[in-house]
């Protein structure tokens, strides 16, 4: 994972000087390539894209292991009407999780979810969304997620002044099944964007299991890291790396997670900021 980390900084910061040093690079490039930063930023943004997002937490559990999270989660904007459109996010995790009797992990497929968000086109001082998030009982075993049906409402709203891009993103997801979940989510992002398409971020995932024992239902990490936007010869690519420490846990889970994202972009006419 370090390997990886250190070789996707390589490249950002190799991007990054080879634009600062070429005389031939245009403004409409690099102009281009900040409109698309802060497009990333939007959860909101119509703009189809593909992120692959990597969450790793360490020392898990009795035997002190690593849990991974792949999360492949396309964001597919449709136009319903001249006024609304709406965002379908749809996130695939792929898992390795360790067990928490043995001194061994295994890797399956969770819980697939979907959010659908219904926005307005208009551009508004506050850009806000509406819409079910569902889950969909995908899981290849109980240790990759309940296997159930779920649905809640989810909310997002956030704004964006002058380099400054900040917001809230909140749901709640019931099953209904044999296993009863009541899961909340709360994620709020704060993007501080730089020259060059690059950015500093801060974006923890605030979770609650609220059937839980008491002082066990929260994950609440604290941190942020760094991103770029750039071109690999003709595709944009939105890269970034973060740190989180969990200053709320759960008994056995870890004190530090790490995320990193890999995000292709596929810009296709004007996108709303």
């Amino acid at each position: 994972m370090k390997k990886i980390i250190y070789l996707l900084f390589f490249l950002a910061s190799s991007f990054l000087f080879a634009q600062e040093n070429d005389p031939t690079s245009e403004m409409s490039e690099a102009a281009e390539e900040a409109a698309l930063a802060k497009a990333t930023q939007n959860p909101l943004a119509a703009m189809y894209s593909l992120p692959f997002q990597n969450n790793t937490t360490f020392n898990v559990g009795p035997y002190k292991r690593t849990q991974n999270v792949l999360n492949i989660q396309p964001v597919i904007p449709v136009s319903i009407s001249e006024n609304i459109n709406l965002i379908n996010r749809i996130i695939i995790p792929v898992i390795t999780q360790p067990s928490f009797t043995e001194d061994a992990s295994s890797t399956g497929l969770g819980d697939i979810s979907y959010t659908a968000w219904f926005s307005p086109t208009k551009a508004s001082k506050i850009t806000w969304g509406v819409g079910p998030a569902f889950q969909i009982g995908s899981s290849s075993g109980s240790a990759y997620g309940s296997g159930e049906f779920g649905l809640g409402p989810s909310v997002v709203a956030l704004t964006m002044i002058k380099k400054w891009v900040a917001g809230v993103v909140v749901n709640n997801v019931w099953t209904f099944g044999d296993v009863k979940e009541n899961k909340f989510l709360f994620q709020y992002f704060v993007n501080y964007n730089l020259p060059n398409a690059v950015y500093v971020v801060s974006a923890p995932i605030l979770t609650s299991n609220w059937n839980a024992p008491s002082g066990d239902q929260w994950i609440v990490p604290f941190g942020g890291g760094i991103g770029k936007v750039f071109k690999l010869g003709k595709q944009p690519i939105n890269i970034n790396a973060q740190g989180y420490y969990n200053a709320v846990k759960p008994e056995g889970w870890g004190d530090w997670q790490m995320r990193l994202q890999v995000q292709l972009l596929f810009p296709k006419g004007k996108n709303r900021e």
